[in-house]
């Protein structure tokens, strides 16, 4: 996957010009390069996008430059209102170290789950992105679980089922907590119950605190009270001297 890109001049305001035109403004940025600004058609980079995500390797063949740079798609900023791409960060990865990315987690099969078709439970996705470190060539796709064979409540699978080869990805941060799981609603609500409750009693651990702390204010004061009293008479001789 390649991008074509060109030097850019315009910056701050001015970039608006370059969105009219149907093209991204962007940065190509790394620990081993200065920042170099570039401009991209926009239709070839969300075709891109689509196909690469965050965790592929793109090249980015810069007008002027010999060899193409080989980079991550790091960070998006979107226009909130038509989701339009305003800004695109490119991070020139060094193909020889380790590099540390989340990868996103894809669910199949959870339409196929009988309890599902019933309505009585539903598949709770726990986690969306798993974090690993990798040579930026080995980093994944993505993380398919197929769940179709979930059969009972409490059904799930963990980091450990994941499948990818262990010699040339990491999975860090994660241990084996679970990815996914089926819940049935009695438990969904049990549990929206449990976080209730626990609100209430911080309101109230709230309110107990304001109590204290007004009442350790009053004696505070009281306390500056009399120690003033005390000092008037010092101030006093002080002034008589």
């Amino acid at each position: 996957m390649q991008l074509i890109a060109e030097k850019r001049e315009q910056f701050g305001k001015k970039a608006k010009r370059i969105r009219q035109d149907r093209k991204v403004p962007a940065v190509i940025f790394g620990p081993d390069i200065d920042s170099i600004p570039i401009t991209i058609d926009n239709n070839e980079f969300v075709r891109i996008y689509r196909e690469a995500g965050e965790t592929t390797l793109v090249d980015i063949a810069v007008e002027g430059v010999k060899e193409p740079y080989k980079v991550l798609i790091k960070e998006l900023q979107l226009n909130p209102v038509n989701y339009s791409v305003l800004h695109a960060s490119f991070y020139k990865v060094n193909l020889k170290e380790k590099t540390t990315a989340d990868i996103p987690v894809v669910i199949e099969g959870d339409q196929e789950i009988d309890l599902v078709k019933k309505g009585e439970a539903l598949v709770l996705t726990q986690l969306n992105e798993i974090t690993v470190s990798a040579l930026p060539m080995n980093l994944p796709r993505e993380f398919v679980l197929d769940v179709s064979g979930f059969e009972e409540i409490g059904d799930s699978l963990t980091v450990a089922d994941l499948e990818f080869d262990e010699d040339k990805v990491e999975v860090v941060e994660h241990g084996t907590e679970d990815i996914v799981a089926v819940l049935d609603y009695a438990t969904i609500e049990e549990e929206e119950e449990e976080e209730a409750l626990t609100e209430e009693e911080l309101i109230e651990g709230l309110e107990a605190t304001e109590e204290r702390e007004e009442g350790e204010e009053g004696a505070v004061e009281g306390g500056e009270g009399a120690a003033a009293s005390e000092d008037a008479p010092a101030d006093s001789e002080s002034s008589a001297e």
